[in-house]
């Protein structure tokens, strides 16, 4: 678990001209498939430690997809069972992954995340509909971003010899931002955290309920404290970088076609926002690495690469 590679993506740059150092940290290679896994297995190893999870015992959480497959998967090794509530938007490749794990699954319209208080919502209906279930919290449990800072942060810090100077990221539950991004500013104060989140047009409305959306990256500029996951820590943040899906989408086919790497949309989003650092001036020479969470391969029924069937 962790220790995924650090894949300087020159060719992408080159063709952009871009003065930047990019680096992708390519959470993929994680047994399970995304940075996820490192989340779900300190969540549950801290659990196991405390006391609170015994085998046969249910797993229940609110999931975009990678979380709840890297919970089922970790599940089926520790003879663990997993129920997972989901939007009904969820990439259809994530959902068969899930089934094929064993994970019960709850589907729940996409029309309830208008409400602010949507999470909040689902996560007491998670706890009263699964009573005596350890409801793993992925939003909130502090084991999150813990295990980021331990790992993430010091591999990033360790692979690029101290020279990182901007790590990108999105936000899903804030713990990559928030834990490797604190290690990172501990170590050295100049370090920048930019975040990418979705543009306007690729966020549910009363008016378009289902756009085009970046799975698993949130907003977290303009919206109520209850729609931000407890993991999150608001003074992260140096920037903020709004990526709209079709932007997200020709990225990710961008550096499929140019470097070769099968990447999901939430990469896509985050290499479109390093690019975008990484043609500034002032980042010339400068080293930027994006967190890459997931493969391509969860979205190929999801309109990233083809046309939705």
């Amino acid at each position: 678990m962790g220790e995924t590679p650090l894949i300087e993506l020159s060719a992408f740059a080159q063709r952009r001209g871009l003065g930047a150092r990019l680096l992708g940290k390519l959470e993929q290679v994680n047994p399970a498939g995304s940075v996820k896994d490192r989340i779900a297995w300190a969540i549950i190893r801290d659990a196991e430690e405390r006391g609170v999870l015994h085998p046969g015992d249910l797993i229940v959480d609110i999931t975009s997809g990678n979380t709840g497959i890297a919970l089922a998967s970790i599940a089926a090794r520790r003879g663990y069972r997993t129920k997972f509530y989901l939007g009904d938007n969820t990439s259809p490749d994530k959902r068969n992954l899930l089934t094929a794990l064993g994970a019960e699954l709850v589907t729940v319209p996409n029309s309830l995340f208008l409400d602010p208080e949507a999470l909040e919502i689902l996560f007491t209906r998670a706890q009263e509909e699964n009573p005596g279930a350890f409801v793993a919290d992925q939003l909130g449990n502090p084991a999150n971003p813990r295990t980021h800072y331990t790992t993430t942060g010091p591999e990033i810090w360790r692979d690029t010899e101290g020279a990182v100077d901007v790590l990108v990221a999105g936000v899903g539950t804030g713990g990559t931002a928030s834990g490797a991004g604190r290690f990172l500013k501990d170590q050295k104060a100049s370090v920048q955290v930019v975040i990418a989140e979705p543009g306007e047009e690729s966020v549910p409305t009363e008016e378009q309920i289902y756009p085009d959306e970046i799975d698993g990256v949130h907003k977290v500029v303009d919206v109520e404290d209850e729609q931000l996951p407890p993991n999150y820590d608001i003074t992260i943040a140096d920037e903020v970088i709004p990526i709209e899906a079709a932007t997200a989408y020709a990225t990710a086919r961008e550096l499929l076609r140019e470097e070769g790497l099968l990447i999901g949309a939430s990469s896509g989003a985050i290499i479109a926002a390093a690019a975008i650092l990484a043609a500034r001036p002032e980042h010339a020479g400068h080293t930027i690495v994006a967190v890459l969470p997931d493969s391509g391969e969860r979205y190929l029924s999801a309109g990233v690469f083809f046309p939705r069937p």
